[in-house]
């Protein structure tokens, strides 16, 4: 009969998450992984076989619970197109600002995964692809319904858009890990909504 785990799966997964979050995967070491869970070597080798493992469960979940959040948002139907982009660039701000350590934000595990490890670990990057694809997807229908709705007015390819979208989301995850501060950030954020009324 099987030993059951006498600890809290989910609970030493979120610690893992935040761990390779603030660190990074090549610079997490199994020791700050058991530091982080409170688990021995032994116990976290048996509960998620490897180091790459857990990283790819953390990183699932940093995914599922973000696309969730922002899935929220994008389909409130009571507010406009342009309305929805504006509510999810509004959290993206209080995101990178609430929790800031030495003036510096964390990021996104996404974004800083991309840069780590997607040129190098088909796998993750499978992962990051598929998740870019979603929120694209997703930012797409926004920009086609803000466009029904006129209140996004830029002739731009939707398709476009939404990857610029996208791409100012990153960017304004990166320059908050630089040190920008929540002035810098809703700037940014106010001319990536400006692009879609251009």
């Amino acid at each position: 009969m099987a030993r059951p785990r006498m600890f809290d799966e989910e609970r030493a997964l979120g610690a893992a998450m935040r761990t390779f979050w603030e660190k990074g995967y090549e610079a997490t070491s199994t020791q700050d992984l058991c530091e982080a869970t409170g688990l021995g070597r032994s116990s976290i080798y048996n509960t998620f076989k490897s180091k790459h493992d857990l990283f790819t469960r953390a990183l699932t979940h940093y995914i599922d619970t973000t696309t969730a959040n922002q899935s929220a948002i994008l389909e409130d139907t009571r507010l406009s197109g342009a309305a929805r982009v504006r509510a999810l660039l509004a959290v993206i701000v209080e995101g990178e600002t609430e929790h800031r350590a030495g003036g510096r934000s964390l990021g996104c595990l996404t974004v800083n995964t991309t840069v780590e490890l997607a040129g190098r670990d088909p796998h993750t990057a499978g992962m990051l692809e598929r998740d870019t694809a979603r929120r694209l997807t997703a930012l797409r229908a926004v920009i086609e319904e803000g466009r029904r709705d006129g209140s996004i007015t830029s002739t731009r390819d939707p398709g476009a858009l939404a990857r610029f979208v996208n791409a100012a989301i990153g960017g304004m995850r990166v320059s908050s890990q630089g040190g920008a501060d929540r002035a810098t950030l809703e700037s940014i954020a106010e001319i990536t909504l400006d692009a879609l009324t251009a």
